[in-house]
Parts: C-alpha cells; structure tokens; sequence
C-alpha cells in the first residue's frame, strides 16, 4: 500500500515548464514501479510516464522528448519535469504505484496543469 500526494501543477504558458512532485508514504517504496497519469476534460485517463525501481523509464508518444520522470528513494519522491508545455498537456495529473501493468490501490487528488496563452 502506497499512499501518494501530488503537488507543483499551476498554469503555464506554452512553451512553459513545471515539476510535479510525488510524496509517497510506506516502506516498500523503493520496490515499486511508479507512473504519471493524466485526465484531460472529456478524455479517459491515460498513462504519461512510468519508472521501475531501478530507474528504466518509459513514456507516452504524446511527451516522448519533452517530459522527464525521476525518482529519489531516499525522499520517497517522484518527480515529473514536464518541458515544451502545449495545451493539450491540459489535465489533471495523478501519480501511482503499479503492478502488473495496472495501477495499484485509490487516486490522490492529482494535481492540476493548464498550458493556455
């Protein structure tokens, strides 16, 4: 059972940047695979970014290039530095531990990021 809170969304010009934090809670941190999701208004939630406990990463097409997921075991934190922000990066972001594939135990609040002009 991880628990998380997300924080650092706001709105952003495009073009923008922002870095989302994940504070997770538990001792088994370290073991899990933990993602970035995203729901954007009118659209299903969809994986962003995922990093496994050694540190492989992998991405969405969408942020390929753009956005950077990274994770200090030591603070039991997940970050998600997201760069070149465009409108359609306009969703409430979530983060969560996963297992087998699927996300693991409740949603957070998320935090929100609008990319506007």
């Amino acid at each position: 059972q991880v628990l998380v809170v997300e924080s650092g969304g706001g709105d952003v010009q495009p073009g923008g940047s922002l870095r989302l934090s994940c504070a997770a809670s538990g001792s088994a941190f370290r073991f899990y695979t933990m993602g970035w999701y995203r729901q954007a208004p009118g659209k299903q939630r969809e994986l962003v970014a995922t990093i496994t406990s050694g540190g492989s990463t992998n991405y969405a097409d969408s942020v390929k290039g753009r956005f950077t997921i990274s994770r200090d075991n030591a603070k039991n934190t997940v970050y998600l530095q997201m760069n070149s922000l465009k409108p359609d990066d306009t969703a409430v972001y979530y983060c969560n531990a996963r297992y087998g594939n699927s996300p693991l135990g409740s949603w957070g609040q998320g935090a929100q990021v609008t990319v506007s002009s």
